[in-house]
């Protein structure tokens, strides 16, 4: 009997040893758990993750670039958009005689720097400038708040178009202009999760510790609305490549010899009367699934880092 209870309670320890030795998760471990059963999500970082290995890779393998012109097809409208494999025209060439596919790679790169380049400008200037107006309340918070409203009121897009007429179509200034206008929701949304953690005990703490302001927007404010930023930034960039897709639609976007996706919709789109849907189908291929990557990305975070 002894005995048995001795090894009795020797099963106990090592358990409770083992439960000592258990490791537990953060959030963002816990987060990531949730994010890998989300198929969509997951198969659309795999694909979106291809489609930018391949953008920036492939052009280095392929047998024409997207500005050298194959004078044997200049002109010929309705060989245009057949891919022809010897040749090494994959996805065919346009009327000038330019490879599609080279170009769609070209657009492809443009237009997802168009977006993750706007979307951290908009993140970094959205960021501060809520958390600021936010931590600080007041008549500063209805000061900053009002000229967003102002700004919101504008049409932005009518802005960005004049400024790349004033100023010339430069990939920069769209970068910059697309950047600098898209910022205001961010603020919005970051000053009201400001408002909501303020109060909280750590930062009351950080407070009586003698921790200053900026200190503690920058140790305790940000790092805690990062979950909320990471969902909003997924979110953000397909509606970005969207503005800029437009623009270039209008042809008031990238300057030849460069493109974008919406430069060879629009280029796609004026040829399709001759029979040349490739053309218009390689592109607005790519650009469909861009961007519903993205959208699948950014609701698979959402999922995982607001499970309620």
């Amino acid at each position: 009997m002894f005995f048995m209870n001795r090894k009795k309670l020797a099963d106990v320890a090592d358990r409770l040893l083992d439960q000592q030795n258990i490791k537990g998760r953060s959030l963002w471990q816990d987060a990531y758990v949730r994010f890998r059963k989300n198929k969509a999500a997951v198969t659309s970082v795999v694909i979106l993750t291809i489609m930018v290995l391949v953008s920036f890779i492939a052009p280095f393998f392929a047998p024409w670039d997207y500005e050298t012109i194959d004078w044997n097809l200049i002109g010929d409208a309705r060989a245009a958009g057949q891919p022809n494999i010897e040749n090494g025209h994959y996805f065919g060439t346009d009327n000038l005689g330019r490879d599609i596919f080279a170009r769609t790679l070209q657009g492809t790169q443009i237009s997802l720097l168009v977006g993750l380049l706007g979307t951290a400008v908009a993140v970094v200037i959205g960021l501060f400038y809520g958390a600021i107006a936010g931590y600080f309340g007041g008549r500063l918070d209805n000061v900053m708040m009002r000229f967003v409203d102002i700004l919101m009121s504008i049409p932005t897009m009518f802005i960005i178009i004049i400024a790349m007429v004033v100023f010339g179509r430069s990939i920069f200034l769209l970068f910059l202009a697309i950047g600098l206008f898209a910022w205001m929701d961010m603020a919005r949304i970051v000053r009201g999760q400001t408002l909501a953690i303020k109060n909280k005990e750590y930062v009351e703490a950080a407070r009586s510790a003698g921790v200053g302001n900026i200190r503690i927007i920058t140790r305790h404010i940000i790092p805690n609305l990062l979950g909320i930023v990471v969902i909003y930034t997924s979110l953000l960039i397909p509606g970005l490549i969207l503005t800029e897709s437009f623009i270039s639609f209008l042809g008031l976007g990238i300057q030849e010899p460069l493109t974008s996706w919406g430069a060879l919709i629009n280029e796609g789109a004026g040829q399709i009367q001759y029979g040349t849907p490739w053309q218009l189908g390689f592109p607005i291929g790519f650009f469909v699934v861009g961007l519903y990557c993205f959208l699948f990305i950014g609701d698979g975070l959402r999922d995982a880092l607001d499970p309620k």
